[in-house]
C-alpha cells in the first residue's frame, strides 16, 4: 500500500517546493519507490511534448521521474484555462477524474507518494479543486509549510486551517519554515504553544539560508530574457548580494562582498576594465560574480574586449541601471534542476534538520 502526505503552504514562498525536494530525498533513503504529483499546475513549462507544471519538471530531472512525468502535472493550467472553465468549456468532473487516475496510477508504482499543493488551501478555488477539496478526494494526509515569525505563522495557520476543516481534509502538522538558527527552539515551542489544543502537531523546517532565497546567475539572466555570456559553472554561480556601480571605481571595489553582481551603465569605462582586471586574482574571484551591464549608450570596443578577455560573466541590456535594480529586489528566485548547489544543500540540511521519522509515523 502506497503512503500519500499532501504539502500544503500558508501563502507563497514559504518554501513548499524545497519542502517537497527535502522529503523525496529522505523518502528514497527509507522507502524503494518514491514518487510525486503536482495535481494543479499554475506555472507551467514544456516538457519533450508534454506541458507540465514546472515543480514536476523540476522533480522528474532532479530524481530521475522522468517515465511518470504523464502522470506528475494531469491539470496544468495553460493560458486562458480559467475562463475556459468559467465558460463550461472545461468540466470539473473531468479534471477530477484526471487527477484521481494520475494519484491511482502513481500508488501502483510506488511505496510513498509526495502530493504538492499549488499555494495555500483555497488556491484552486476558482475551478472548484482548492488544494484543501484534493487533499481530501485523495484521502491524503496533510502536511502545511509556514513562513517564519510567530504571530504571522499563527494567524496563517488559523486561516488555513479553517478551509481544510471545512472540507474535512485531515492537517497531520505544521512545518515552521526559514527559522532563524539561534531562535529555533524558542520559535517551534511557542507557536507550538498557540496550538497545544489542537491535533495539528507544529515541527521545526529548515533554518533561514542565504544559498535557498539568493537568485544564481542563470536565474538572472532567464528572469530578464537575455544572453547570459558565462560557462555552466558560472551560471550556477549563487548571487548573495547585489552592488550598484555609481560611486568611483575605488568605492565600487571596496564595498564588494562575497559573490556580488555589480550592476553598472556601460558608459563606466574605467569601472569596467577595473573590475575585469581584478577577476584575474583569486581574491576577488570571489567577490565578483558577475556583472549587469546597464543603459542605451555602447559600450566602448576596448572596455568590452578587456571584458570578453578577462572571462568575467556578464549581462549587456537596454534598460536603465535603476529599473534592473529594482526589478532584482523584487524577485525571488525558483529553484530550476540545474542549481546542483542548492539541490545538494537541500538534501544534506534535510539529513539535519528535517524530521522524517516523525513525519512518516504521522501519517500512518
Amino acid at each position: 500500500m502506497c503512503k500519500k502526505l499532501f504539502i500544503a503552504a500558508t501563502g507563497q514562498n514559504c518554501g513548499k517546493t524545497t519542502m517537497s525536494l527535502s522529503l523525496m530525498h529522505l523518502a528514497k533513503k527509507k522507502y524503494k519507490r518514491v514518487g510525486f504529483i503536482k495535481p494543479i499546475g499554475p506555472k507551467i513549462e514544456k516538457f519533450g511534448d508534454l506541458t507540465v507544471d514546472m515543480d514536476a519538471a523540476l522533480m522528474a530531472k532532479a530524481y530521475g521521474l522522468e517515465e511518470d512525468i504523464a502522470f506528475m502535472s494531469p491539470v496544468p493550467l495553460h493560458k486562458g484555462f480559467t475562463k475556459e472553465f468559467l465558460a463550461g468549456k472545461i468540466k470539473q468532473e473531468t479534471l477530477e477524474a484526471d487527477i484521481l487516475n494520475a494519484v491511482h496510477e502513481l500508488e501502483k508504482k510506488n511505496d510513498f507518494l509526495i502530493i504538492e499543493g499549488a499555494g495555500h488551501a483555497g488556491v484552486g478555488s476558482i475551478i472548484g479543486l482548492s488544494n484543501a477539496k484534493i487533499a481530501k478526494m485523495l484521502n491524503a494526509p496533510v502536511m502545511i509549510v509556514t513562513g517564519s515569525g510567530l504571530g504571522n505563522v499563527v494567524d496563517s495557520l488559523h486561516l488555513n486551517l479553517s478551509l481544510f476543516e471545512k472540507e474535512k481534509a485531515d492537517v497531520k502538522m505544521a512545518i515552521i519554515n526559514k527559522i532563524k538558527a539561534d531562535k529555533r527552539e524558542q520559535t517551534v515551542g511557542l507557536v507550538g504553544k498557540a496550538f497545544e489544543n489542537s491535533t495539528t502537531s507544529i515541527i521545526g523546517g529548515f533554518n533561514f539560508s542565504p544559498i535557498l532565497a539568493d537568485p544564481t546567475l542563470s536565474h538572472i539572466a532567464k528572469l530578464l530574457k537575455l544572453p547570459l555570456v558565462a560557462n555552466d559553472e558560472e551560471k550556477r554561480r549563487i548571487i548573495h548580494h547585489i552592488r550598484l556601480g555609481a560611486a568611483s571605481s575605488q568605492v565600487v571595489v571596496d564595498s564588494l562582498d562575497e559573490s556580488s553582481l555589480v550592476v553598472m551603465t556601460g558608459s563606466r569605462d574605467e569601472l569596467l576594465v577595473t573590475l575585469a582586471s581584478l577577476y584575474h586574482i583569486p581574491e576577488y574571484k570571489e567577490k565578483i560574480a558577475g556583472l549587469l551591464i546597464t543603459g542605451k549608450a555602447p559600450v566602448s570596443l576596448i572596455s568590452e574586449q578587456i571584458v570578453r578577455d578577462s572571462g568575467v560573466p556578464f549581462i549587456r541590456m537596454l534598460a536603465t541601471t535603476s529599473d534592473v535594480y529594482v526589478t532584482l529586489k523584487e524577485d525571488v528566485a525558483k529553484i530550476s534542476a540545474e542549481d546542483t548547489e542548492k539541490l545538494n544543500w537541500i538534501k544534506t540540511h534535510a539529513e539535519q534538520e528535517i524530521d522524517f521519522d516523525f513525519i512518516d509515523s504521522a501519517i500512518e
